[in-house]
């Protein structure tokens, strides 16, 4: 899933590092309207691109790129995709919050203010991990991000943890020294 300023665009660069060695990948477009669609309801539409794709049963990995992170989360919490999840690869989530959301209005960007430090989305997200527990869980992240500030927020409260060595938040998406450890970890069996 992409992030908020994205399309899905972003993953071509990951794309070409796999070389076809990962089939199929849904890489769908979902209407984030500049942050103003309730995480939520952007995770809803993300289950039915999944179910059309792959069914209502295999077994699939999840990769969320920046806001994606969040909304792959919350499919995955309470829309049932723990249950065919096998590994959840969160890159550059703010899954703890960020400093940048703070200042965007809630009645307009009901989106963005999801991410918000303590919102009641994370807030519940986080209350509840048994769901995470169930599957494989892996965070790369940026420590200079300037999307997600700081850096170290941008993890899942479970699971392994990998700092990648870019400055900038699209490089996470974009640049080679960030992509390869993504990649070994989509080959990995």
């Amino acid at each position: 899933m992409h992030g908020l300023l994205d399309t899905p665009a972003v993953f071509d660069g990951l794309k070409r590092e796999l070389r076809g060695r990962r089939h199929p990948l849904l890489t769908p477009a979902l209407p984030l309207r500049l942050g103003r669609t309730p995480i939520p309801e952007v995770a809803e539409q993300l289950g039915g691109h999944i179910e059309a794709a792959f069914g209502l049963h295999d077994p699939i990995d999840l990769l969320g790129f920046s806001m994606g992170g969040v909304i792959a989360r919350c499919w995955l919490h309470w829309f049932g995709g723990h249950r065919r999840i096998r590994r959840f690869i969160s890159v550059g989530s703010p899954q703890q919050g960020t400093i940048t959301a703070q200042p965007w209005p809630q009645t307009l960007f009901k989106g963005i203010s999801d991410l918000r430090f303590g919102s009641s989305l994370l807030r519940s997200l986080n209350s509840d991990l048994d769901r995470l527990a169930q599957i494989e869980c892996l965070s790369f992240y940026s420590a200079l991000d300037l999307v997600v500030m700081p850096g170290w927020r941008a993890v899942l409260p479970i699971g392994r943890r990998t700092m990648l060595p870019v400055l900038t938040h699209p490089q996470l998406m974009r640049d080679r020294a960030a992509l390869q450890p993504i990649v070994r970890e989509l080959l990995r069996p």
